[in-house]
């Protein structure tokens, strides 16, 4: 019995404990019950997001491709951090295991770099629709689509194989009490008794990488898309390709406005009760708001959508990408 005992303190102290967003709210119920709501909405939104864009022919095109791929990012996304934080105010206990701790990080961390990298590539097919129409059909084929998003994925992996064994390998002898609702990075190395300075600077050196690269190929794409629109005569063409663009412009200001902000500021302008309500931006109200960023304004899918509800259900129909001219990926 003793030596149960003493392997189960043991395990307990292995454990990490996740303080969460409202542990300190009297409000804590309601507020918890919102974000229940926002995850499904999200969840629903990107499902639904993913399901048109197999089903209907019309949105066989590169750009709904990696749309798909942002929606399947986003759901995964949520799914990391949330179900974990709302189990542990559903039965009471939030604490977290060393390994589960570290999945937790390595899934998170993979999903936020190949996010980066998806959101550039993106940038790439508005740049190639509008400033290569004619070549377009070819320059992004299939074949090309397929592997950026491997590429995206692949870089990501990159990042959570990385940083994760490192982060989870440091000893932390302080309080193993994380400020947060999931097992972010920066939030345990301040829990470590270890010498992390060295690490910081190197995370920090691959922060930098992770998100300038591709704020670099979104900026320059844009910076040609305006040069090429600019150059258009007809104020219809100014008006569809600055309506195209804009939608990928609202994710990405959402997305890297956050993360430049945890990712690349010092030390000194961040708080715990700011880092949270970033966190909160990015994990949870980014996956709902993106989905409707793309299909509010968008006609394709809004049609879609009436022609998926009128009609009987049935199998997802999988054809091949049909070919239009550039303007066909306008919204």
């Amino acid at each position: 019995m003793k030596q149960r005992m003493s392997l189960e303190n043991q395990s307990v102290g292995t454990d990490f404990i996740l303080l969460g967003l409202f542990s300190q709210s009297k409000y804590s119920p309601f507020l918890y019950s919102l974000i229940f709501i926002i995850f499904i909405v999200a969840l629903t939104e990107n499902a639904t997001l993913i399901l048109l864009i197999q089903c209907d022919p019309h949105l066989h095109t590169p750009m709904y491709f990696f749309i798909s791929q942002l929606s399947l990012m986003d759901m995964m996304y949520i799914s990391v951090t949330v179900p974990k934080m709302l189990l542990d105010q559903i039965i009471g206990i939030n604490k977290i295991s060393a390994p589960s701790c570290g999945l937790q990080m390595l899934l998170y961390a993979t999903l936020l770099a190949a996010e980066f990298f998806l959101l550039a590539a993106m940038s790439y097919d508005r740049y190639m629709a509008i400033c290569h129409p004619l070549r377009y059909p070819i320059l992004m084929n299939h074949r090309v689509c397929m592997l950026l998003a491997i590429i995206c994925w692949s870089l990501g992996s990159i990042e959570g194989i990385t940083v994760t064994p490192i982060t989870m390998n440091f000893s932390f002898c302080k309080s193993r009490e994380i400020p947060n609702f999931f097992c972010e990075v920066l939030a345990l190395l301040k829990l470590s008794c270890s010498d992390t300075s060295l690490y910081e600077l190197i995370m920090y050196l691959c922060c930098v990488f992770m998100l300038l690269i591709p704020l670099i190929i979104i900026l320059s794409s844009y910076f040609l898309i305006l040069l090429t629109v600019y150059k258009m005569s007809s104020a219809t063409d100014h008006r569809k390709a600055f309506v195209t663009c804009s939608s990928h412009v609202s994710v990405v200001i959402l997305f890297y406005g956050a993360s430049l902000y945890n990712y690349m500021l010092p030390p000194s302008y961040h708080t715990t009760k700011k880092d949270m309500v970033v966190s909160v931006f990015y994990n949870i109200l980014t996956p709902a708001i993106n989905p409707l960023i793309y299909s509010v304004r968008n006609k394709d899918v809004t049609s879609a959508l009436k022609k998926m509800l009128c009609s009987k259900p049935g199998l997802p129909n999988f054809q091949k990408w049909n070919t239009y001219n550039h303007f066909t990926f306008f919204y």
